[in-house]
């Protein structure tokens, strides 16, 4: 999903994967964004979220950490453990307009990863399809009769995590190279499945052999490499394309395939090179910095060789993001990416952390429904800003200190 003009997660994670919606961070970094991608196996995909490949303070336990004794009544997921908490737990539980997660809800209540848990989740995802809240006070006593919470925790015990943000980008596009439009998006080359792995983006961008599976596989051209570089990282995005008859359509581009690469982060090499202190990777500053060091875009650009190939997809309700690695759209401000190895896809989240940049709290009810390889972790969200410029730009800033708990029907 950015507008870096801004994942995805997998088979469309399919997941978005998209691999968006996603994915996960980071883009670039250790504190970068990584790409997000599809699904099927999760690799990789650090979606599109400005920690990078850093994995949260809440990481699985290490050989050298053995776990501590867990109180009772705690349930044990492979890569956290959840303690039994109330709702008079959660801070800021009362002032959250909870009746927004429940378009969220429904969606994830009608996929395939709740239909398998349907002992745990059939009466309440049931109930959730009937009932429309008048307003939050009526939302959250519907909650707090139907679900029990739990605190998450590492192996070892530890509340403290972190939540890093992602977007979908918005990008004006061609469906003709212009004067100022010159940069290709492509759909997957022909002979992808022939070369493993296939050509890395610097020989993509050089030499005529790569070049020729890319013919005809364009799909749109944008004017600004960077405007390529963060679809790619975030693994799918909006485009708005100037047709040849003069109409303009938006609509999505999804992730389809990439040429079998590894990730690198950007972000990482200017680090790596003196530009940009560790705690200035963000995705804005990355930005300014390719900007303002225009003759160093192919050296930075070519120090990630992978390269992703899209897939046109219609846009029939502008409202929802990429479906993420649960197979359902994703909501702003409602949905996150998590490691499903602690907290499962469907799962509502409450999530206590602030707002980039600020001490502001950003305490609210989420949904569980995507991934991304640099989100591992016990406590680990990556949060789904949307798009749009502000999208783009808290999506760019945060990298904040996370608690969570998660809502399990009793």
């Amino acid at each position: 999903m950015f507008k870096f003009p801004r994942r995805a997660g997998a088979p469309y994670r399919l997941s978005l994967r998209r691999l968006a919606l996603w994915a996960g961070a980071a883009l670039l970094a250790s504190c970068s964004w990584m790409e997000r991608q599809p699904p099927v196996p999760v690799e990789e995909r650090g979606g599109a979220t400005p920690s990078g490949t850093a994995a949260s303070p809440a990481s699985p336990a290490s050989a050298a950490s053995a776990p501590v004794p867990a109180p009772p009544g705690t349930l044990e997921r492979p890569r956290a453990r959840w303690v039994p908490a109330t709702f008079n737990e959660l801070p800021g539980w009362g002032q959250d307009r909870v009746a927004e997660v429940w378009p969220a809800l429904r969606l994830s209540c009608g996929s395939a990863a709740l239909a398998s848990l349907a002992e745990a989740w059939g009466s309440v995802c049931s109930q959730s399809r009937q009932f429309y809240p008048a307003d939050d006070a009526q939302a959250r006593q519907w909650l707090e009769q139907r679900f029990k919470v739990y605190r998450v925790e590492s192996l070892e015990g530890d509340p403290a995590g972190l939540a890093t943000g992602y977007f979908e980008p918005l990008v004006e596009a061609s469906r003709k190279p212009t004067r100022h439009r010159k940069v290709p998006l492509y759909a997957p080359p022909a002979d992808l499945g022939q070369r493993k792995p296939y050509w890395t983006r610097q020989e993509l961008d050089s030499l005529p052999a790569a070049q020729a599976g890319l013919k005809g596989r364009e799909i749109a051209y944008v004017e600004d490499p960077l405007d390529a570089l963060v679809l790619q990282v975030q693994g799918s995005g909006r485009v708005r394309v100037a047709e040849p008859d003069g109409s303009v359509r938006l609509q999505r581009l999804a992730f389809a395939a990439h040429n079998d690469q590894p990730y690198r982060s950007v972000g990482r090499w200017l680090i790596d090179q003196g530009e940009l202190a560790a705690g200035e990777a963000s995705w804005p500053a990355i930005k300014d910095w390719l900007k303002r060091n225009p003759k160093r875009l192919n050296e930075a650009l070519w120090q990630n060789p992978r390269t992703v190939f899209f897939r046109e997809e219609p846009l029939p309700d502008p409202a929802l993001g990429p479906k993420g690695a649960q197979g359902v759209p994703l909501t702003p401000g409602r949905s996150i990416a998590v490691d499903p190895q602690s907290m499962p896809y469907g799962t509502p989240v409450w999530l206590d952390t602030t707002e980039p940049l600020s001490t502001k709290p950003l305490q609210r009810l989420v949904m569980a429904q995507d991934t991304g390889g640099a989100i591992v972790g016990a406590v680990r969200a990556d949060y789904f800003w949307g798009w749009g410029d502000e999208a783009e730009n808290q999506a760019g800033r945060m990298k904040q200190p996370l608690r969570a708990w998660v809502l399990w029907p009793k």
